[in-house]
């Protein structure tokens, strides 16, 4: 998660890593190496040793390296351990006990250790229709991970309401940290925008392509608006591309772009005349909290964790309601007073999710696990 790039819970993770080391003595990185890399390649060989690993159920040993500890493969490892004996697979290290705070829930747990794990959310347990995520196995690994856990962290109170609901586990074991945004500087606001887009006359959609994100009904919205702002929609296609593709082609104004790296991205959040962002269901919303850091406007949904996140520095619609999101791309439009209004909203929101009140909700969390003895 801390070496892959372009969405949520990899930044998530870098983030973790910078606040881990805002307010620890020592904070280590427990890597599985090049192996656990995204997209590395695994030759028949190396799935074969992996298998032949995972079939004892003993626990396995991570070595002291330069940044913490490594245990090469130990992603892919962890859940062929898992696939095998229904459990997360023990892993030592050598040296004194810690905290192991794993960004993501795998079916790892150091052991003798207290050990947290980050739940971003249960979209694929409470709206299986919108993820290709098989719910049933999903849950069964969710429970798992929950059983040994010290704590699960979360990002929102939404989705700690619907892990203690789903996974049945009690909700003072969970604890919402939110999600920092961590952009260092304001240079995203005059930094280069791809060929044709103009700052502040565009409205922007940004992430993967899929369902999720309610792409059908924004489109239908803008169409219905005839709004003159192009629609620009940014990120890599998911699931149910082809009749979105046909969706977007049938759609005069729209801009799409593909995966754009992070700090193009940013550019385009900065200087949107809005972030367009009505999703079917989130944990968070990152990209509407980066938009307020940048005192970019948003539309976002009415409900759930989007308007948690938003607070009140948002429109926010029925992402049902084609007409709703279509009145709100008119308001951003034309009105003048309302663009500046929100902008100063979002900034003042914005306060929130700075890195430094990240890290003094994970202190807190961190202290509080050596308070229960």
């Amino acid at each position: 998660m801390i070496v892959a790039a372009g969405t949520g819970v990899s930044t998530y993770a870098r983030a973790l890593g910078t606040a881990q080391r805002a307010i620890a003595h020592r904070a280590l990185v427990l890597s599985g190496g090049s192996l656990s890399a995204p997209g590395s390649p695994q030759s028949y060989l190396d799935r074969v040793r992996r298998n032949l690993q995972a079939i004892s159920p003993s626990a396995k040993w991570a070595h002291a390296d330069a940044e913490g500890f490594a245990k090469p493969n130990i992603y892919r490892l962890g859940f062929s351990y898992y696939a095998l004996h229904r459990r997360p697979m023990p892993i030592r290290v050598p040296g004194p006990a810690g905290i192991m705070h794993w960004s993501y829930p795998v079916p790892l747990v150091v052991e003798g250790w207290r050990n947290v794990y980050t739940i971003h959310d249960v979209i694929p347990l409470t709206n299986p229709e919108l993820t290709t995520i098989d719910a049933a196995r999903h849950r069964g690994l969710l429970k798992r991970i929950a059983a040994v856990a010290d704590r699960l962290v979360t990002v929102s109170n939404a989705a700690a309401l619907a892990i203690a609901r789903e996974i049945d586990v009690a909700s003072d074991k969970i604890v919402n940290c939110a999600q920092p945004v961590n952009v260092d500087d304001r240079s995203p606001a005059n930094g280069a925008l791809p060929a044709g887009l103009r700052a502040g006359r565009y409205l922007l959609v940004c992430g993967i392509v899929e369902p999720r994100k309610n792409i059908a009904r924004i489109l239908g919205a803008y169409r219905a608006s005839a709004a003159t702002l192009p629609l620009v929609i940014v990120g890599p296609d998911g699931s149910d591309t082809g009749n979105l593709a046909e969706l977007v082609n049938a759609t005069p104004g729209v801009v799409r772009l593909p995966y754009q790296d992070r700090a193009t991205v940013l550019a385009l959040i900065a200087q949107a005349s809005a972030l367009v962002m009505p999703s079917l269901a989130e944990g968070f919303g990152l990209p509407v909290a980066e938009a307020m850091t940048f005192g970019t406007p948003v539309i976002t949904s009415d409900s759930g964790a989007l308007a948690e996140t938003a607070g009140d520095a948002a429109v926010l619609v029925d992402p049902l309601d084609e007409h709703a999101i279509a009145q709100a791309m008119l308001t951003i439009e034309h009105d003048g007073a309302a663009r500046r209004a929100l902008s100063a909203a979002g900034l003042r929101r914005a306060q929130a999710f700075r890195p430094d009140a990240f890290a003094l909700r994970l202190r807190a969390l961190y202290e509080g696990l050596y308070d229960d003895g």
